[in-house]
């Protein structure tokens, strides 16, 4: 499906913005505003930090990106979206990777007590180092 075709699928405006966003974001990757913003302008001749953040707001509750905050980190953005995927973070250097779920069962989708709650995500997050932190931290000692 096309960004023009996923766009309207969701009710949403086709404007030159959203098109470049989701292409910025259909390229991989959990990246931040500044990363996304850069990336558009060099698409776009010109559009505000102000506007690429409306864009992600928007894609975001249409559920075309998603919104990730690593604790410590500012907010991230990717295309992988609608499969419960989790996360894996690199105390060291901050690197993301993208996690499946588990396959079958999901038990992380069936919380003890939801207080009425209708459960459709998990968000979880492994911390650790990446391969790079650990040869470094090796040899560091």
């Amino acid at each position: 499906m096309t960004g023009e075709e996923l766009l309207r699928s969701r009710g949403l405006r086709v404007t030159r913005p959203r098109l470049a966003v989701l292409e910025v974001l259909a390229a991989g990757g959990h990246l931040e505003v500044e990363e996304i913003t850069q990336r558009v302008r060099e698409r776009l001749d010109s559009v505000s930090t102000q506007a690429i953040y409306d864009v992600l707001g928007a894609l975001s509750r249409a559920g075309l990106s998603r919104r990730i905050e690593p604790a410590g980190s500012p907010a991230r953005y990717e295309a992988r979206v609608g499969d419960n995927h989790h996360h894996v973070v690199c105390r060291g250097c901050g690197e993301i990777a993208d996690v499946d779920c588990a396959v079958g069962s999901a038990p992380c989708l069936d919380p003890v007590a939801a207080y009425g709650f209708e459960v459709d995500e998990a968000e979880v997050t492994y911390w650790g180092l990446c391969p790079s932190c650990q040869v470094r931290r090796a040899t560091d000692d």
